[in-house]
């Protein structure tokens, strides 16, 4: 074989390798577009069965999760949209510091401040952890809020745009939890507190 020939080959060879390459690379770049739509999609994807965008849709899913529950509540319950603009409003219902990250609040308590419960949702802005705000939820909240009387137990959990909080004695706080995680569907860590030396109503009243 001519020099000319074997130069001729070598550069046919070195084309193909070059072209295999740009293949390979392309095929890369391709997977890794495709499994990043993929995560982007499966990121936008509500984890819920309920879609939470008003505070009407906040009041709705209160009032879902106490359908068969009535006789295990409190009475004289007051379902309403707290002034996410008022810090000390926000403070009080969540314990959070700051409102920056928080697009509304709507909260359900008893008329009468003697009887220790709170069931509260927190819609977080977009792009915010609500996993975040609920956890920090759990760490901060005043559990001694109400006058002579505590909660007992403690949930805090998220999903989506949305973080929530159940704080009363175990015989209303856990049953309003678990109807609430199963009307949500799904929902990411939770946290949980337990006082076993809160003083509840019915001892405060007796």
């Amino acid at each position: 074989m001519s020099e000319k020939q074997e130069n001729i080959e070598n550069n046919q060879k070195s084309k193909k390798g070059k072209l295999v390459a740009l293949i390979i690379i392309a095929l890369i770049a391709i997977v890794l577009l495709v499994v990043g739509i993929v995560l982007a999609i499966n990121a936008n994807t509500p984890k819920s069965n309920v879609k939470i965008e008003t505070t009407e849709d906040m009041e709705n899913l209160i009032n879902t999760v106490y359908e068969g529950l009535e006789q295990s509540l409190p009475g004289s319950l007051m379902t309403q949209a707290i002034d996410a603009s008022d810090v000390n409003m926000v403070t009080a219902y969540t314990g959070l510091t700051s409102n920056e990250n928080i697009d509304s609040i709507v909260a359900s308590e008893p008329m009468m401040s003697s009887q220790a419960y709170s069931f509260v949702l927190v819609k977080v802005k977009d792009g915010v952890d609500a996993n975040e705000i609920a956890k920090e939820m759990s760490e901060k909240v005043d559990t001694r809020k109400w006058i002579c009387v505590e909660a007992e137990k403690l949930y805090a959990t998220s999903v989506d745009n949305l973080a929530v909080l159940v704080m009363a004695n175990d015989e209303w706080a856990t049953p309003v939890y678990n109807k609430l995680l199963e009307v949500l569907g799904a929902h990411d860590e939770e946290y949980t507190k337990e006082n076993t030396e809160a003083i509840n109503d019915q001892e405060f009243i007796g």
